[in-house]
């Protein structure tokens, strides 16, 4: 099979789709619109995921802003860009709505946030992370709306699926089964929304084989991204006290290497890696403490992905889903 390569790395990344794009480096900022998500409210349960800290995903924000001190997304954005100033950027930036679930409020009031960011000219695009059961039908007309009315921006949506093996999505607590994802996929597809997809990697219960499967479907069924999470344990989380018990084993930085190498092999050259590992945040990171030295580990990628000649949808195998 054809060696693939992006500029000088052996998978197809987000920093080389973008340059592609725009001739020019884009950083995202993190935007809290002030949700919740149903998995906490009471409507499928009270908890959250069992890996959920009370910051949600805005746990991994790149600076934690928030709506309570920047009601307007035009705010948020302004104070974002500054976290960028001793950085060599260009012109552009992407607004992440990242906390919570960012589908999870009427039209209207999606309608309003949406706008504000991309009525903001520096940016190029928003992605919205957002849970595959909280897309009605309204949702997904406002979307393609937007997508019409601002023709010379994008709209990605990143759908936490992290697993397609329904006993540990149940042990986790998703609150959905598979085939609301892959509804949710082909809703967004059929508008022309391209959907990111979030996977973890070393969830409990989970051996090499099925994390694979979990690619392989994803690689099949055709999304447009992935981002490839190591399973942080973090404080105040049920997670953390399952581990306390020592009822799961966290992976090794070896172990998580070897495992992300072998998913890139299984994925389609066409899919953009938006991540590899993951930034748990350190005053709340329990294990793995290797995964801190974030350069380590993607040196220790890139190394390892060299020696063993390999790259990015060499071992892809085309299925019908």
């Amino acid at each position: 099979m054809k060696k693939f390569l992006w500029n000088d790395k052996p998978y197809h990344t987000l920093d080389y789709e973008l340059k592609s794009r725009y001739g020019e480096k884009i950083y995202k900022i993190a935007i809290d619109a002030g949700m919740t998500c149903p998995n906490r409210d009471g409507t499928i349960g009270k908890g959250g995921c069992i890996f959920c800290s009370e910051g949600g995903s805005g746990d991994f924000a790149s600076d934690g802003t928030s709506l309570c001190k920047h009601p307007s997304v035009a705010q948020q954005l302004e104070e974002g860009k500054t976290y960028f100033r001793d950085k060599q950027i260009g012109s552009r930036f992407i607004a992440y709505f990242q906390a919570y679930t960012n589908t999870y409020a009427p039209a209207e009031r999606l309608r309003q946030l949406y706008t504000q960011a991309l009525e903001e000219r520096t940016v190029a695009g928003i992605s919205i992370a957002t849970r595959p059961d909280c897309l009605p039908h309204e949702v997904i007309a406002l979307l393609e709306e937007l997508k019409h009315q601002y023709p010379h921006k994008f709209i990605w949506v990143e759908l936490g699926l992290q697993t397609i093996h329904e006993k540990t999505a149940d042990f986790i607590r998703r609150g959905y089964p598979l085939s609301t994802f892959a509804e949710a996929f082909h809703k967004l597809h059929a508008i022309g929304i391209p959907v990111i997809v979030h996977v973890i990697l070393g969830l409990p219960g989970e051996d090499k084989p099925m994390m694979l499967e979990s690619c392989e479907y994803l690689s099949s069924l055709g999304i447009d991204g992935i981002k490839l999470q190591l399973l942080h344990v973090l404080k105040n989380t049920d997670l953390a006290l399952h581990y306390e018990k020592k009822a799961f084993e966290i992976l090794s930085f070896e172990e998580y290497i070897d495992i992300v190498i072998s998913c890139l092999e299984v994925l389609s050259p066409d899919i953009v890696i938006h991540r590899v590992t993951g930034d748990g945040p350190k005053e709340l990171l329990i294990a793995p403490l290797w995964s801190l030295n974030k350069r380590n580990v993607l040196n220790t990628l890139h190394k390892e992905l060299k020696e063993r000649n390999t790259w990015q949808g060499r071992l892809e195998r085309r299925q019908n889903i």
